[in-house]
């Protein structure tokens, strides 16, 4: 699930992003911390919304997120996962962030209750 959350957030000029794959593992008021401080919690409907703004307001015209390491603890129906992710803005601004989720299984399905991230320069901190 994770991994498919950060496939489907890409896009180019030729190439519109796939919300819809993107938003399918969050509860629909699922919490998103962004790495900006002071804090400003989104649900990802937000999180959305602002994004499509900048692709299409062309601040971001292009964007691709590659997934690296993903660390999951599953404790009975409640899970944490911490992934490292690599962003490329318009082919040449490169951010790297860890992120950390909160997974609720709801009946047989894991969805993502809450997300929050914060910027790194390397990825050697899920290494330790």
């Amino acid at each position: 699930m994770i991994q498919s959350q950060f496939e489907s957030l890409h896009w180019s000029v030729t190439h519109v992003p796939d919300w819809q794959t993107f938003t399918a593992g969050f509860f629909p008021e699922a919490q998103m911390f962004p790495a900006a401080r002071p804090v400003q919690a989104k649900i990802i409907s937000d999180f959305v919304a602002r994004m499509e703004l900048l692709r299409t307001n062309g601040t971001l015209t292009t964007f691709t997120e590659e997934a690296g390491s993903i660390h999951v603890w599953v404790i009975g129906q409640v899970a944490v996962a911490i992934a490292g992710c690599q962003m490329v803005e318009n082919k040449q601004t490169v951010t790297r962030d860890i992120s950390v989720f909160l997974l609720i299984k709801d009946q047989s399905t894991w969805r993502i209750a809450a997300q929050g991230w914060d910027l790194v320069n390397n990825f050697d901190v899920l290494h330790r």
